[in-house]
């Protein structure tokens, strides 16, 4: 069978790729008019012959065509899915229509032209010559002529207004000729429920202010969501300039509740003072009383002398009275015992027969006081009535951590916590003395007791020159504790002197330091960062070596914690200092400026110092601060926390000994008490690394991811890691610790610093949780040894995660709420659930770290949009009784 010949291609085909794409053309060309149907057809030839009428002189007949013209883009262009066909078949036409408009006269006809080539150009501007923006401002914008070809064509319209404002301003050219029609297009999308696409469109202008003047009662929720979503995500200014619109727009619609977050975010007191005397109720400034105490801002002058009520919201000091209410009600009153939470039968090995058993009494002591947290009883410093008996089963700095551990015990209740503390202050032995001055700073923690009583009981040992070290030291830390963000001058009148006095030792110094950056943390004060870099310079080589010396390093960065770029002065300072706290410092300093922020390049900063090969002599702390930093940045961030833990992977396999050593920690402050499944996976692999300082670290990790929780899980993981380590008493005492974090007030606190959904971050709570962290670098020589005290520190990040209601003469009520998984409802359309797998509760009722509440019943109106921590509820004046009960 002889095989027929296919045809060859042309040599002109083959050499002459142009030839060939035209025939390829043409082809298509003729294969598109073969399949056009009769209806196409006949639409094509109309089109024909409109272009053929408007190439004609007269102008009646122009006016009669454009019209026709209008009419069929129009009548074929309600379809979504599809182009419109006369959009496809005027591609032909497009040069010719746009060079007759530049034959005509200046007419009405010109106009209606110049708005149909303004809608072709959005399909056919093939150079980027914008002929969309071009024509419509050739057309101008009478009788509302913008939406009169869609929602599609304005958007696209945006888009090239966007992109010529940024050509212009790189030309250094005026913009004004783009705003009418730029606010004709926003004020369509406001029109249209595309809020979204008007708020882009001014910010690519720079012009968000105006969004104020175009929001209604109807979009104004859904526009400020948006804008302060986006605020993480954009660079300053602008990041600050959303934040103050969206509070504008509150402040516009009588919103002081939702106005609060967003002052305290932007940092500025007057603002929150303009919040407050905007309240048109004294119920209304009760709840952001609620919201300050939370946060910490204390600004008592706001409130009238005599009302006292409104004072003790302020002062968060009925605290202790409504956590203990929950308690009572989720029957957790019962004091637990350090074998409660051991469960040492499920271990299948008799720890306590290998541990010594003034290093298991002294885990003991940690592990009551996290659990037994707040509570007011336990079963070994209050259960009998002289505790001292327990307290004498540790040894040495053993002892200042068991009577300190009575601070945690009360908590947040001075009246009596004062009273059971008051014994061991009288004790000749000095570390119990020190313990029970250190309590006394810890009781007072995120409550304001209006006698001082920290400062009147503490300042004498701080003043006093023959008090001894230890003493001067808990006293210093204590009074750090209590008055931590308060920017009192009389607080650092105590501590300056201690921060410059070369005579004392450094850990004084140090210690005094951080309390110092405690109490201004965030406020950049100038006078107290002097001092600290004065003392740091005037110590010699072999102070700065100290162990402590990195706590003074840290006070001083705590000091422009969220603060961003305002120590450029500090940094260009810390240069001269030529020992290596000055890097450490500078770096530490670095991140706590950004925490919480996102920033990607800050990040890549931390990265880079991250992969640094050191020499052997140089010091590696800074690179174990970087990658807190990197934790400490990320944090904030929904998807730079994600992205950040898949760097750690990285770290923990590439990086050098002291960066593997913190990448545990890092992995702590961003998951802090959110016990995801990954992460718990990642820290017990890394538990068992041959590094015992990596495994250190991790053990803590995980008490730090966990706390709060109960976490089943994590609980077992402890348990067979206790069994792992029962030979190795440092790690097993490390293991311990991460047992009471875990059951931290028996499964009812956080030591999350973020709080109000997710959206305020509490500097004071960070403070708290950044300093064991720091002292986990060098766990060894710090928390496995003698300053095991500094866990205390996390007292300050210890709050409550409850729902508490109250009713209008701020009584305690049960209110019906539905509690699930919290939604990102931002920018989705209608009115999206906020939450998902829900479940109904009746408060007063416990939120886990990604949980959202809200009211399931019309019955109360809140007078916040954030159900969380403590919040009033008013008598919805329009519910009906039985309409609920009939649906």
């Amino acid at each position: 069978m002889v095989e027929e010949k296919k045809p060859q291609a042309s040599k002109d085909d083959v050499l002459n790729p142009k030839t060939a794409a035209e025939k390829l053309t043409k082809k298509k060309a003729k294969d598109e008019q073969d399949e056009l149907s009769e209806e196409d057809q006949q639409l094509v030839s109309e089109l024909e012959m409109i272009v053929e009428r408007l190439k004609e002189p007269s102008v009646e007949i122009h006016h009669s065509a454009l019209n026709n013209l209008a009419n069929i883009i129009r009548s074929t262009a309600s379809s979504m899915t599809s182009v419109p066909k006369p959009l496809k078949y005027l591609k032909a036409h497009y040069e010719t229509l746009a060079g007759l408009y530049d034959q005509w006269q200046d007419n009405q006809n010109k106009i209606a032209l110049a708005s149909i080539l303004s809608l072709l150009g959005m399909a056919y501007d093939k150079d980027g010559k914008r002929d969309c923006l071009k024509y419509r401002l050739l057309a101008g914008l009478a009788n509302g002529s913008i939406s009169e070809w869609g929602h599609e064509y304005v958007r696209h319209l945006a888009m090239e207004i966007g992109l010529e404002y940024h050509t212009m301003v790189e030309q250094e050219q005026d913009t004004e000729y783009l705003s009418e029609v730029a606010l004709s297009a926003v004020s369509f999308f406001f029109e249209h429920n595309a809020e979204v696409d008007a708020v882009d469109l001014l910010e690519e202008l720079n012009r968000h202010e105006l969004v104020v003047d175009y929001v209604t009662k109807e979009t104004f929720e859904r526009v400020c969501l948006y804008m302060i979503s986006c605020s993480p995500l954009l660079a300053p200014p602008t990041d600050m300039g959303y934040l103050s619109t969206a509070r504008a727009i509150y402040r516009k619609f009588g919103k002081p509740s939702q106005c609060l977050p967003l002052s305290i975010r932007l940092g500025r007191t007057d603002l929150i003072r303009e919040d407050w005397e905007s309240c048109g109720t004294r119920l209304e400034k009760a709840q952001l009383a609620f919201i300050m105490a939370r946060q910490q801002v204390h600004m008592p002058e706001l409130i009238e002398e005599d009302d006292d009520e409104l004072l003790a919201c302020m002062n968060n000091a009925d605290l202790s009275k409504h956590y203990l209410n929950l308690a009572r009600q989720l029957e957790l009153l019962e004091p637990k015992a350090p074998e409660d939470i051991y469960k040492s039968h499920l271990e299948n090995t008799n720890v306590d027969m290998t541990l010594d058993s003034a290093r298991h009494n002294l885990a003991s002591t940690f592990v009551n006081a996290f659990v037994n947290a707040g509570y007011g009883t336990d079963k070994l410093m209050t259960a009998s009535t002289d505790g001292s008996e327990w307290i004498y089963k540790n040894k040495d700095l053993g002892m200042l951590s068991a009577s300190a551990s009575l601070g945690m015990i009360m908590l947040w209740d001075a009246d009596v916590g004062l009273n059971q503390i008051d014994k061991y202050q009288h004790i000749s032995d000095n570390s119990i003395k020190a313990g029970a001055i250190l309590a006394i700073g810890m009781l007072t923690s995120s409550v304001h007791d209006e006698t001082d009583s920290a400062k009147a009981l503490l300042s004498e040992y701080i003043t006093e020159e023959d008090s001894p070290a230890i003493v001067k030291l808990a006293a210093i830390s204590g009074i750090g504790i209590a008055y931590a963000g308060t920017n009192r001058e009389d607080i650092l009148d105590l501590l300056l002197p201690v921060v410059g006095d070369t005579g004392i030792t450094i850990d004084l110094s140090s210690i005094a330091a951080l309390s110092a950056g405690m109490v201004c943390i965030g406020s950049g004060n100038g006078d107290v960062s002097t001092v600290i870099l004065q003392a740091m310079m005037e110590r010699m080589d072999s102070e700065l070596n100290h162990k402590y010396a990195r706590f003074m390093a840290l006070g001083l960065s705590l000091l422009y914690l969220g603060t961003q770029d305002t120590f450029d002065t500090i940094q260009e300072t810390l240069k001269a200092v030529t020992h290596p706290i000055g890097k450490q410092a500078s770096t530490l300093m670095q991140v706590c400026a950004y925490a919480g922020t996102g920033n990607v390049l800050e990040v890549q900063k931390m990265l880079h110092i991250c992969a640094e090969h050191l020499g052997e002599k140089e010091d590696q702390l800074p690179q174990a601060f970087a990658v807190i930093g990197v934790g400490l940045i990320s944090m904030g961030e929904g998807i730079g926390s994600e992205m950040s833990l898949r760097t750690f992977d990285h770290l923990m396999h590439y990086g050098e000994p002291f960066v593997r050593r913190a990448v545990p920690l890092a992995i702590a402050l961003v998951c802090a008490s959110n016990p995801l499944v990954g992460v718990l996976d990642t820290l017990n692999k890394f538990s068992h690394d041959n590094d015992k300082a990596v495994a250190s670290s991790a053990i803590f990790a995980m008490g730090v991811v966990g706390a709060g929780t109960n976490n089943a899980r994590l609980a077992q993981l402890l348990r067979q890691l206790a069994a792992y380590y029962h030979k190795d008493a440092d790690l097993l005492f490390i293991v311990r610790i991460a047992q009471g974090l875990l059951h931290m007030g028996k499964g009812t606190m956080t030591i999350n610093p973020y709080h109000h959904d997710r959206s305020l971050l509490s500097h004071t709570a960070l403070a708290g949780l950044l300093i064991p962290i720091v002292a986990m670098t060098n766990a060894e020589k710090l928390i496995m040894t003698d300053s095991h005290f500094l866990l205390y520190y996390l007292v300050r990040a210890m709050y409550p995660r409850f729902l508490i209601t109250f009713n209008e003469e701020l009584e305690s009520i049960s209110a019906s709420v539905r509690v699930g998984q919290a939604v990102d409802a931002v920018g989705q359309v209608g009115r999206p659930k906020t939450i998902t797998g829900f479940q109904a509760h009746e408060t007063p009722v416990l939120l886990a770290h990604s949980e959202r509440a809200e009211l399931a019943t019309d019955k109360y109106i809140p007078l916040t949009n954030v159900l969380e921590g403590f919040v009033i509820l008013k008598k919805n004046p329009d519910y009906v009784e039985n309409e609920e009960e009939g649906l």
